[in-house]
């Protein structure tokens, strides 16, 4: 290709523009949007507006929340991939960025180039809950009670490609037991049925089951990491692990992204924020508060945390294959 003067022009005309507003960025009084991919009181959700207040502060603007449901997280993964590139529209998302491309059929974007990387939050561990009339009091019983009701089960999540649907599949794989999937559209409606006893089980994040573990609203029959919590309301409940289902750990992680094309300096900009909320103490309590772990690693850098997600794809799409599910 020859290039013009007019060319040259126009190359060197969007390249200042760029740098120009990289260097302003972020102008004061404009409004960053983290758009959530899930509906609002969620787990994702509560993680975005706790993050958003933690970067506040270091960005000198107001940042605020964006739900886009839908789709396994796909709807609100694309309304930021589409979005310009100016560092005014990110995407909180959580492990369904490894899951979407095997999950969603025609999905109309690619999560490893369709994204500027900007590094991760936090990881989540999940809870077994159940409705709190069932008649079992610790995983054992709940084994046999399982057993006792094969066909009759119903297993609730937050919608298909959400971290409870993650978290169901992998837990009747482990145990090779078929229950009746009941999706919901999002974590507070499926929550208000378990306490209710309109289904009987729910693996969820700790952000979302904490509060009502610790209310007595539901049962719990552990926790999927391999060692014992350490936040107060959760630290007497057990793993599956030690209760007898070996080799069960699910852990769900949040990210933060960028459209692809963010100027260079606008992602060093946002991640320097970003790594100074997760020190934040107040964003830690709350998270800790939650049972979720800040991360503290190097995956808080975008390359590390590319390569995290590009690991993670790659883990949990046999998975995925295998149990024969899609978010359409």
């Amino acid at each position: 290709m020859k290039f013009t003067p007019r060319i040259l022009f126009a190359l060197l005309s969007a390249l200042l523009v760029a740098s120009a507003m990289a260097n302003d960025y972020p102008v004061k009084d404009k409004i960053i949007t983290i758009v959530v991919p899930f509906t609002a009181g969620g787990p994702t959700d509560r993680v975005a507006r706790d993050l958003a207040e933690a970067m506040r502060k270091p960005l000198g603007v107001s940042v605020v929340v964006d739900n886009a449901a839908g789709a396994g997280g796909s709807i609100g993964a694309n309304k930021v991939a589409k979005a310009n590139p100016d560092g005014y529209t990110l995407l909180l998302h959580h492990i369904g960025m490894a899951t979407m491309p095997t999950l969603v059929r025609n999905i109309p974007f690619k999560v490893e180039s369709d994204f500027e990387y900007l590094g991760m939050i936090n990881d989540v561990p999940m809870t077994l809950v159940a409705k709190p009339m069932l008649p079992a009091n610790n995983y054992k019983e709940l084994s046999n009670w399982i057993g006792q009701n094969k066909g009759k089960i119903n297993l609730g999540n937050a919608g298909i490609g959400s971290a409870s649907h993650l978290c169901g599949l992998l837990f009747q794989s482990a145990i090779s037991v078929d229950m009746t999937t009941v999706p919901y559209k999002g974590t507070a409606p499926a929550m208000t049925d378990l306490i209710g006893g309109s289904i009987d089980l729910m693996c969820d994040q700790t952000t979302s089951t904490s509060s009502q573990i610790e209310g007595k609203k539901v049962k719990v029959f552990g926790v999927t990491t391999t060692k014992r919590l350490v936040t107060p309301a959760l630290k007497e409940i057990p793993t599956l692990q030690e209760s007898g289902l070996k080799g069960f750990e699910v852990t769900i992680w949040h990210g933060l992204y960028a459209p692809k094309g963010t100027p260079a300096d606008v992602q060093k900009r946002l991640n320097d924020a970003l790594k100074i909320a997760l020190k934040d103490p107040e964003f830690i309590r709350k998270q800790e508060g939650l049972g979720a772990v800040v991360v503290s690693d190097k995956r808080s850098e975008p390359i590390e945390h590319k390569k995290f997600v590009a690991a993670e794809i790659a883990k949990w799409s046999p998975i995925i294959k295998a149990a024969g599910v899609y978010a359409d």
